[in-house]
């Protein structure tokens, strides 16, 4: 976006554009630092795939989480109220800017997974206040769709196509009703949680941990469940080449001082994981395998989530949910 093109787009936010720079993150849509002539900073997000009604939602969502506590940056309203705008034919949203860092997985520690944990308990515990929000594309049918697609483009998948299809018929065959649900934040990866690190050493602030000062990226939250979601936190935040135990039992420790999680819920944490595996594993396929450059590795390799779902299958995370039960 050049700035002309911004300070058009944002002028009906009451912004005053000095500066506009692209950033690299986000792998769907565009993202933009924007800067004021008054020196503030603005986020900046335009849709590439999501309509005018879908922003419409997903930002009054947003706006209503942060009025209840959820740390996330709400929207800024537009001089008529709303808060979507536009830019050459797709909608547009602003939040305040957030400073923050992501934290590396070798940063983590069990006091901070359990921060993350208690957020999305949170975020879950304000769903019946918040807008109703429609299912997500990530829902079976779709990954379904990503499949077929998968086997139409490259047929030296289709063992791992297949073996998906039947571990997906397994757990939606056997998944019970009723589980509890509603808003999902649906990719809560460590990319979409801002931390405020603490002072360089010398400093005399001690060594006190990062602070979370933002949960970002609400573009994936759809109705689901509850469960599902926090397993998606646990296959984010709590594995590298396997699962860390510790970080796995202060994710759900910290999930449930914020929302406790019924006997049925803890009984479908693995199945709940193992759909959560699948999902990733079928949109690292299509989003990743199939366009990387011929003769380069994926930037995000499918197996990393089948590796996942076999841990879960061959029941490592079973003690944890035995003592959660207990």
């Amino acid at each position: 976006m050049s700035l002309p093109d911004a300070r058009a787009a944002l002028d009906s936010y009451d912004l005053d554009v000095a500066s506009i720079d692209a950033l690299a993150a986000g792998s769907v849509n565009s993202n933009f630092s924007v800067r004021t002539g008054s020196g503030q900073r603005f986020f900046l997000r335009v849709y590439e795939e999501q309509g005018f009604a879908g922003a419409a939602v997903e930002l009054a969502m947003i706006r209503e989480l942060a009025q209840r506590g959820v740390p996330t940056p709400p929207p800024r309203a537009r001089r008529d109220g709303s808060f979507v705008g536009e830019h050459r034919g797709k909608p547009i949203g602003v939040h305040a800017w957030v400073d923050g860092a992501s934290l590396g997985f070798r940063s983590l520690e069990p006091q901070i997974v359990r921060r993350v944990g208690r957020a999305l308990g949170r975020v879950h515990r304000c769903s019946p206040l918040a807008t109703p929000i429609p299912a997500g594309r990530f829902g079976v049918d779709g990954l379904r769709e990503r499949l077929e697609r998968v086997e139409r483009t490259d047929a030296s998948y289709a063992a791992v196509t297949r073996r998906i299809r039947e571990r997906l018929d397994h757990y939606l065959g056997s998944a019970p009703n009723g589980l509890p649900s509603g808003l999902i934040h649906g990719d809560l990866f460590r990319d979409n949680v801002l931390w405020a690190l603490p002072s360089a050493p010398g400093s005399g602030a001690g060594t006190a941990p990062p602070e979370l000062v933002a949960l970002l990226d609400f573009e994936s939250a759809s109705a689901g469940v509850f469960v599902y979601d926090l397993m998606v936190c646990v296959h984010a935040w709590c594995y590298s080449d396997r699962f860390d135990v510790a970080l796995v039992r202060a994710m759900i420790e910290g999930y449930r001082e914020e929302r406790p999680l019924t006997p049925a819920e803890l009984a479908a944490l693995v199945p709940q994981g193992a759909l959560a595996a699948l999902r990733f594993a079928t949109t690292r396929l299509t989003d990743f395998s199939l366009r990387a450059p011929p003769g380069q590795a994926p930037a995000r390799d499918y197996r990393r989530f089948l590796a996942r779902l076999d841990a879960l299958e061959a029941g490592l995370l079973s003690p944890i949910i035995e003592e959660g039960a207990s």
